[in-house]
């Protein structure tokens, strides 16, 4: 019997010796994908007569945004086309959270096998086994609330997800309820390296390798101010067992940019944007590192996150 990828690259192929042109793919909604305890919608992008064994990338909105909105203005959905990877694109409903933030401080929905956070498991699990995916090269990143969730997703799921980007987000654990999370976000809390790993840790019973972490944050975000970004630098490198001091620093695009390397290989790293509020960086554009459509929280300040992600995961090989 065919998988679901190898029927649709059958079908390109005869499309193609018939001289028509493939439909283009679209952000569609998977309506059934698991027991969903966390009560949220799937949509996903799997780009036309995309092969098996290809890889996936998890992107989670911010508050006020939806799926499909944000899977496009980040710039994955031309980045799937681009680099032959699919996008799940789960989807917060206004009746668990009013202004359809995920609930990253909730702990029912931060807790490995409840909530929202095994409703997104649940979601990659059904990815995989549509598309013929590699699990191995899994991907989980997200916007503000998103982005918190998307270190809830590295820190319950390791096992799942072989790295991670956490953009204008927020610690694993900072808060244990709404109230809590608003001094999470601004002006931030300080808690030691070693308790803030110990989060992670404690959150699942892998013991490693552990996910990459690759950081977003703008330096006049006054939503979620940037301490929020040391606070997971110290949380993920005290993860990989390396001191939260860089290796190496450089530019990308003009912004500062550190590296925190393990055996030679950077497994936390993190993107200053001086001078951009909060948001989403993009670089809107065809170039090759461009990506991205300008909107609401998207913002174009000529660096394309989610394009330096994808390089940096190897989604094109």
């Amino acid at each position: 019997m065919f998988r679901p990828a190898s029927v649709a690259v059958v079908a390109t192929l005869l499309l193609t010796l018939i001289g028509a042109t493939p439909a283009a793919a679209a952000i569609e909604p998977v309506p059934s994908f698991g027991s969903n305890p966390g009560n949220l919608k799937m949509f996903r992008y799997v780009p036309t007569g995309l092969p098996a064994g290809r890889p996936v990338v998890v992107a989670l909105h911010g508050c006020t945004q939806n799926a499909s909105g944000y899977g496009s203005g980040a710039g994955w959905t031309q980045l799937a086309d681009r680099l032959k990877f699919s996008v799940v694109l789960p989807e917060q409903q206004s009746g668990n959270n009013f202004n359809k933030c995920f609930n990253w401080f909730e702990r029912g929905d931060t807790t490995r096998g409840q909530g929202e956070a095994e409703s997104i498991a649940q979601m990659v699990r059904r990815t995989i086994a549509d598309t013929g995916a590699d699990p191995a090269r899994v991907h989980v990143t997200g916007l503000s609330a998103g982005g918190a969730m998307t270190a809830v997703m590295l820190a319950t799921y390791p096992e799942m997800f072989a790295g991670g980007g956490v953009v204008a987000g927020i610690a694993y654990r900072c808060a244990a309820s709404m109230v809590d999370a608003f001094s999470c976000m601004n002006p931030g809390k300080n808690r030691t390296p070693s308790a803030l790993g110990d989060a992670v840790r404690a959150a699942s019973p892998h013991t490693g390798p552990w996910p990459t972490v690759s950081i977003w944050q703008g330096s006049a975000d006054y939503t979620v101010a940037p301490a929020n970004a040391t606070e997971l630098v110290e949380q993920w490198t005290n993860v990989h067992g390396i001191p939260a001091t860089p290796t190496s620093t450089d530019t990308v695009a003009g912004y500062p940019h550190e590296v925190y390397a393990a055996g030679g290989r950077a497994v936390v790293e993190k993107y200053t944007i001086t001078g951009m509020g909060h948001g989403q960086p993009l670089d809107p554009g065809t170039g090759s590192t461009q990506c991205g459509t300008a909107g609401a929280y998207l913002l174009d300040v000529n660096i394309c996150a989610a394009w330096h992600m994808g390089s940096a995961w190897r989604l094109a090989a």
